[in-house]
């Protein structure tokens, strides 16, 4: 291989890098680290006009999908087992895509930026598709806001 073709093989890489990371950006406008530590965060909605972000779900970071018609968090196995979670007893729900099995769990900690609650209801959804739905059981205890493409969440003191 020549030094030009190694060159423009490089270029390539780099461009590509370039397009990933701002199409991430687009989709994933908020990250842990844009997010803050303040007891109130403001999340962009995503262009399929979604709210995603990154939590710390017992001090892990993990993509969640927030969910405001959810009755609960719901977690998928994958990321149950990333967390180590350990199911409490199996329930039968009914979801968006028919009858299922759950497990419950007990989350310590969930935490959007600054805003953070604990003990909080959660159930393993062994098919889930996506990392986490962060439903009522989280954003129950918070002051959630919708407007003009924003969702804001504000910590309320008990």
């Amino acid at each position: 291989m020549n030094k030009n073709a190694l060159i423009s093989i490089v270029i390539w890489l780099c461009l590509a890098g370039v397009i990933f990371y701002l199409a991430d950006s687009i989709q994933n406008p908020n990250k842990l680290a844009t997010l803050g530590n303040a007891h109130e965060v403001v999340l962009k909605r995503g262009l399929d006009g979604h709210y995603r972000t990154e939590a710390l779900i017992n001090g892990e970071k993990v993509t969640v999908l927030v969910d405001t018609g959810a009755t609960g968090v719901a977690i998928s196995k994958r990321v149950a087992d990333k967390l180590q979670l350990k199911s409490i007893n199996a329930v039968r729900t009914n979801t968006a895509n028919g009858e299922s099995v759950g497990y419950m769990v007990r989350l310590e900690s969930v935490k959007v930026g600054g805003v953070e609650a604990k003990n909080v209801a959660a159930m393993i959804a062994p098919g889930l598709d996506g990392d986490v739905l962060l439903g009522m059981s989280y954003l129950g205890r918070m002051d959630v806001r919708l407007y003009k493409g924003e969702m804001t969440i504000k910590q309320v003191e008990n």
